[in-house]
């Protein structure tokens, strides 16, 4: 039997990079996912990807901004597959490079509202359906930003700092219970759009900032989260998981 037979799983921020190879993961070991996105073509395109390679998958378009987008794809979740066991809260975005003293307010309101209160309003619906199918796991993408600095960046960092306190929440207030919650935190990982935005000089910088002399891919930082989704990981929750290259040991 795979790891996650019976199972049933939601991800958002599914429709690309780290979330896609997630959702794919976890449909390849069995379970049953409901892939959300903003871009609902984005989600289709991957469930249709999972149903084509024999996995169960449906997509659902979800903004994790909005609270009632969680409580809908929460009850989407239950109602096409039964019940939910499992959930990666991975939505987030970021936001142009500006100095705290600078920094446009509308910004720092949309990276919160994003990256902090969409995996709050996750939690607060995710939690109560895993508790009624006997317990579950839940992943919280933070970022290796979560444990450290960098300028220019204020609201993702602080977001992502707060997420990790956010998840030892829940692990001190339903782990007895059943529901095991634990954060990742992902250095900086080799997309297209990544390799866009810098020069060689620039990427070659960043490389060499990473202990492995090389950025992460999604499929790393996937096997790092489905590991902790797993019954492998029953004694681990409340926890921050760097999968970051070494970047964070300087």
């Amino acid at each position: 039997m795979s790891e996650f037979e019976g199972k049933v799983a939601v991800v958002t921020g599914g429709g690309s990079g780290i979330g896609e190879s997630v959702a794919k993961e976890l449909a390849a070991a069995g379970a049953s996912v409901v892939v959300t996105d903003i871009k609902l073509d984005a989600a289709e395109r991957v469930a249709s990807e999972i149903t084509a390679a024999g996995g169960t998958a449906s997509a659902f378009e979800a903004n994790s901004a909005v609270a009632a987008d969680n409580e809908r794809m929460v009850r989407f979740a239950v109602d096409t597959y039964g019940a939910l066991h499992l959930a990666v809260n991975n939505a987030g975005i970021g936001a142009a490079p500006q100095p705290i003293g600078e920094y446009d307010v509308a910004a720092w309101d949309r990276v919160r509202a994003v990256d902090l209160d969409g995996v709050f309003y996750g939690l607060r619906y995710e939690i109560p359906a895993i508790l009624a199918a006997g317990g579950g796991a839940i992943v919280n993408m933070s970022s290796v930003l979560g444990s450290v600095g960098i300028a220019n960046n204020a609201a993702y960092v602080a977001a992502k700092h707060a997420l990790v306190g956010l998840t030892k929440v829940a692990a001190l207030e339903y782990t007895a219970q059943g529901v095991r919650t634990n954060a990742v935190g992902p250095g900086f990982i080799d997309t297209p759009l990544v390799r866009a935005s810098l020069s060689a000089d620039e990427l070659a910088g960043l490389e060499a900032q990473h202990a492995a002399g090389r950025l992460g891919t999604d499929a790393e930082v996937a096997a790092l989260v489905l590991f902790l989704l797993g019954d492998r990981a029953s004694f681990i929750s409340g926890s921050y998981h760097l999968v970051d290259g070494g970047y964070s040991a300087h």
